[in-house]
């Protein structure tokens, strides 16, 4: 049978000082979702954000330390109880903040994808006013224009 690592090779750490960097990185985490819902709340587009950087570093660092828990490498399981709804809650809270960030985004999203088609939308009707040529391909008639032809040298 496998022994189990020790707990000092966790990148969260041993006890309630793991727990407490967990509920740090969070609220880190919470920090930029929130910052990033605010922006989102005022119709910028997705693209043009600055949280996506750090949000991505966070979220990482996040996700390295839950798959350290899950393969047993960290120690989560702390006595203080306090401690322990604490992380509960930040986790909750933390929860809260991406649901929304996830509706705000799928809405900058859909609102982007609108803004595309009608720009596409105008080029299309642009081309088609100016093209030569009619729906079934072929050059559509045009209009004839009197020149004058009275030259004189």
């Amino acid at each position: 049978m496998k022994a189990a690592p020790s707990i000092q090779a966790s990148p969260i750490g041993p006890g309630e000082e793991g727990v407490k960097t967990l509920i740090a990185l969070i609220d880190e985490l919470i920090a930029v979702v929130v910052e990033e819902n605010v922006e989102l709340s005022k119709g910028l587009p997705a693209s043009r954000l600055k949280q996506v950087d750090e949000k991505g570093r966070l979220a990482g660092a996040f996700e390295q330390r839950v798959a350290a828990c899950t393969a047993h490498m960290a120690n989560l399981n702390v006595k203080d109880r306090i401690l322990r709804e604490q992380l509960m809650g930040k986790i909750a809270e933390l929860r809260t903040a991406m649901d929304e960030n996830l509706m705000r985004l799928r809405a900058a999203i859909d609102a982007s994808n609108r803004r595309i088609e009608a720009v596409m939308q105008a080029i299309r009707e642009q081309i088609a006013s100016v093209s030569p040529y009619g729906a079934a391909g072929r050059r559509a008639p045009t209009r004839s224009v009197s020149c004058g032809t009275n030259v004189r040298a």
